[in-house]
């Protein structure tokens, strides 16, 4: 940097700290921040729209708020009545509801709540300076909360002061929005930073609130997972993507999220499925229907005929992708033109297969991508409604603001799926606008396209190609965040599933999960040596029942998907992982099925949490170890070199 840049700087940074004094001040502070304890992060990957699984992992910040609990009042409460605590701070409206039903005297249940809950808010607040808990504090109560929480009730000049702020409360009818506001303030401090490893859409029942509280979180980061691209894709118009994500929504009988959520309008599909499609068989399209209600068991047969009119949709659009596409084997997934109407079989890899059926009443076989006239309505109808829906672009500008392809974050490497590999395990190499890449530089080009689908308003050609990336993200073989050769989609609709045209063959990079060398390779591809360093994967969901860990190469690579959405608790044998990283090491929380808001708090019972620690520090992590500290010690180099600078009247210093 020159000098005159430097000085400039320095000028600049003198606005804010005009005296040696002021900047001074600023490094005590700044030097002491350095020694207090890393806070604590928080790992969740493939949430699939379970909102009420994944809000209560928020709110109990993957079990770690329990222990704390036992350990303060494992004295003076019993084990019910620490259940019944830890729900209060949970979901404190909701269980107020049922403490005010029942309890006779709600002052004294206020004011021994109270004292209980400031008292946990402390511990939790401990690792954190006045400043940034003063920040968190709701603005209405921030002045009384601040004293509550700094006040020291066994100090003889203070003992009284702090009981009669407590009895104020309660006496003036505010003891529920106090204990509400600690409550919350409990579980925002527990997990300083979120990172969201990939996939929030599909599957569940609201991926839409799950978005919502990942908008309100105080600090969170996401890295895109296959169905969260196709999403985005969906948004930025493109019609293929739009069939997949409607069709994922009718196989799991889910499209609450996209009809209450984000106002699609499904009603011109609807229409043209019952019209076109109501006399065909639709057998294999009958959406999943488990755990559902009886009026949504009763609207499965429209549901199968959405469900095939925009599957056939969907291949005719995809179509227009794979003629265009830089990756010459999606032509292979190009199947319509391929079918033998004669003996109703199809050749697929050089092999004939027997179809299920051919019912299809608007695929003409002599132009088989050709859409009908009443498909076109029917799709540019689709696009309108997803770009027009005010909630799902403001999501999706949101997985921009917050997302990427991968991120590091304190010497942790996360993505969503996988870093492609050939057969012999080294970095897979792919041909992308005439230049090779490879590893850490094709997820950097990759981010660049899909920004470009979506931002780019004057390049009509460069938007373009945009969305047919993220299409290709969700589904192609040089996809990093699919990570298989094929989905075949198709096969398993119209042919057996146990056939071998239908088996999707995963990257090459699954098979050398644990290998170290691998891990430490991928780790130095991304700049990262440092001994401590991790990578942090989901995707994939651990097949625990199976006797799968989720633990690879020595503890390098953590794959944290085991299965947050119901639809894979049968194969993974729980309901997922989380990951917890603080000040003494990495901690894995393995998760029951989770039954509903309601049961736990009526039953109070939490989820049924596993905890194993991973990894173990016997020196403490300090803020000085993250890559916050190494941020505060570059401004500390800096205020030092503004301080030397008013000493030496280089610069003058201020009046204030």
């Amino acid at each position: 940097m020159s000098e005159k840049l430097n000085l400039q700087l320095l000028k600049f940074l003198g606005r804010q700290y005009p005296t040696a004094d002021a900047a001074i001040t600023e490094v005590i502070n700044l030097q002491a921040i350095l020694n207090l304890p890393k806070a604590t992060e928080h790992f969740i990957s493939d949430i699939h729209g379970e909102y009420e699984a994944f809000s209560h992992v928020l709110r109990n910040a993957s079990g770690v708020l329990k222990p704390k609990i036992d350990e303060l009042f494992m004295s003076e409460l019993s084990e019910k009545e620490r259940r019944s605590l830890a729900m209060l701070i949970y979901y404190p409206e909701k269980k107020l509801e049922q403490v005010i039903k029942k309890e006779q005297d709600m002052h004294d249940w206020y004011r021994l709540n109270l004292f209980r809950i400031i008292k946990l808010c402390k511990v939790i607040s401990s690792k954190y300076t006045r400043s940034k808990v003063r920040k968190a504090l709701p603005k209405e109560f921030a002045y009384i909360m601040e004293e509550l929480l700094n006040e020291q009730i066994d100090t003889f000049n203070k003992d009284k002061y702090y009981n009669e702020i407590i009895e104020r409360i309660v006496d003036l009818n505010k003891g529920k929005e106090f204990l509400c506001a600690f409550c919350y303030l409990t579980q925002r401090l527990a997990v300083d930073r979120l990172h969201v490893i990939g996939d929030i859409f599909d599957r569940g029942p609201r991926a839409d609130w799950v978005m919502d509280a990942m908008q309100n979180y105080h600090s969170i980061d996401i890295q895109w997972g296959n169905h969260d691209i196709l999403w985005m894709g969906a948004a930025a118009g493109n019609g293929a993507c739009i069939a997949n994500v409607i069709r994922n929504a009718c196989k799991y009988a889910n499209l609450e999220t996209l009809e209450d959520g984000y106002g699609i309008n499904l009603l011109p599909l609807a229409s043209f499925a019952l019209e076109y499609y109501k006399e065909t068989d639709y057998s294999g399209f009958l959406p999943h229907m488990e755990g559902m209600d009886t009026v949504q068991k009763d609207s499965s047969k429209m549901i199968a005929l959405m469900h095939k009119a925009i599957t056939i949709i969907q291949f005719k659009l995809e179509h227009r992708l794979i003629e265009r596409c830089f990756d010459p084997s999606m032509k292979e997934r190009d199947l319509l033109h391929k079918i033998n109407y004669g003996n109703n079989t199809i050749e697929i890899e050089g092999k004939n297969y027997q179809l299920k059926n051919i019912d299809f009443p608007t695929i003409n076989p002599r132009e088989p991508y050709v859409l009908t006239a009443e498909e076109e309505q029917v799709v540019e109808r689709l696009i309108t409604s997803f770009v027009q829906s005010s909630k799902l672009q403001e999501h999706v500008r949101f997985i921009f603001s917050k997302g990427s392809m991968y991120k590091i974050y304190n010497d942790n490497l996360m993505y969503h799926g996988c870093i492609l590999l050939e057969e012999d395990g080294s970095f897979k190499k792919v041909e992308l606008e005439g230049k090779t890449y490879w590893g850490r530089g094709y997820l950097d080009k990759l981010e660049e396209i899909v920004r470009e689908g979506y931002f780019n308003e004057q390049d009509n050609e460069l938007r373009r190609k945009g969305q047919d990336m993220m299409w290709y993200l969700w589904c192609g073989k040089n996809s990093p965040l699919f990570g298989k050769d094929k989905m075949s989609t198709f096969e398993r609709y119209f042919i057996q599933e146990d056939q071998e045209c239908a088996v999707e063959n995963k990257n090459a990079y699954y098979r050398y999960l644990n290998e170290i060398d691998l891990a430490n390779r991928i780790l130095e591809e991304f700049g990262i040596r440092a001994s401590e360093a991790h990578i942090i994967n989901g995707h994939v969901p651990v097949q625990v029942k199976h006797g799968e860990t989720p633990i690879k190469a020595g503890g390098k690579i953590i794959v944290i998907d085991g299965g947050f959405t119901k639809a894979y608790q049968k194969v993974t044998g729980i309901a997922g992982y989380t990951l917890i990283y603080n000040s003494w090491g990495l901690q894995l929380a393995s998760h029951e099925p989770f039954e509903g808001i309601e049961k736990a708090i009526s039953s109070e019972k939490d989820i049924v949490t596993s905890i194993n620690i991973i990894e173990y520090v016997y020196k403490r992590k300090r803020v000085a170890d993250t890559d916050i500290g190494k941020d505060i010690m570059a401004q500390i180099e800096a205020l030092l070199l503004l301080t030397e600078h008013y000493r030496l009247g280089l610069l003058k210093e201020k009046e204030i």
